[in-house]
């Protein structure tokens, strides 16, 4: 697991759920996550949670989609859409299954003189709508992007797949393949012209 440490720490974390005495739930992250000190993107991020690594899921924000985790130590908030944990012999993403989950309820209070900026518009990746099918790149298209670096587009958020891409952003063509490419924050990634939304992340 790798993790990119943050001395910034943002706030507190109260839990609300007054029987918080049940076994931890083990969650496991289906992507790159970035660890933040609260929950939202605007937060710094504290530490990175590689894809396949598993968290100790704390609790999640009522009405919201982010969640409280501990991450080898490191416990912050992370996007719930790409969280999954175990039910019935099944993984079930946890966005999707916070209430038969029975996943606690936690709040967020901000401790720190330094209030979050507002994001500008279209400064940061927005989180996912709906679900964004998985696709695996052939060989050529890797080769492309290795051989033709772009220059790089800084955005703030999560560059996760999923993410939608500002309008303002342009994409570089790959010769004969229906996706875009573009590198945001120094990570390729490619994008569905017609959604603008992130289909892969090169790591």
């Amino acid at each position: 697991m790798t993790l990119k440490r943050n001395l910034f720490l943002a706030g507190a974390i109260v839990v609300a759920s007054a029987g918080f005495a049940q076994a931890e739930m083990v969650a496991t992250a289906i992507n790159d996550l970035n660890v933040r000190a609260g929950p939202g993107p605007q937060y710094p991020s504290i530490a990175i949670a590689t894809r396949g690594s598993q968290a100790m899921l704390d609790g999640c924000v009522q009405g919201s989609r982010w969640c409280r985790v501990n991450v080898n130590g490191v416990r912050g908030w992370v996007y719930a859409q790409y969280l999954q944990v175990e039910q019935a012999g099944n993984r079930v993403i946890v966005e999707q299954h916070q209430a038969d989950l029975g996943v606690p309820v936690v709040t967020y209070e901000t401790t720190s003189s330094i209030a979050p900026a507002d994001p500008a518009p279209g400064d940061e990746l927005l989180g996912p709508v709906g679900s964004v099918e998985a696709i695996s790149p052939p060989e050529t298209v890797t080769t492309y992007v290795q051989t033709n670096p772009a220059h790089t587009v800084r955005l703030r958020g999560d560059v996760v797949v999923g993410a939608a891409v500002p309008e303002d952003v342009t994409f570089q063509e790959i010769p004969d393949y229906q996706y875009r490419y573009v590198r945001i924050n120094d990570r390729p990634v490619l994008v569905d012209p017609g959604t603008r939304r992130i289909v892969y992340v090169y790591n």
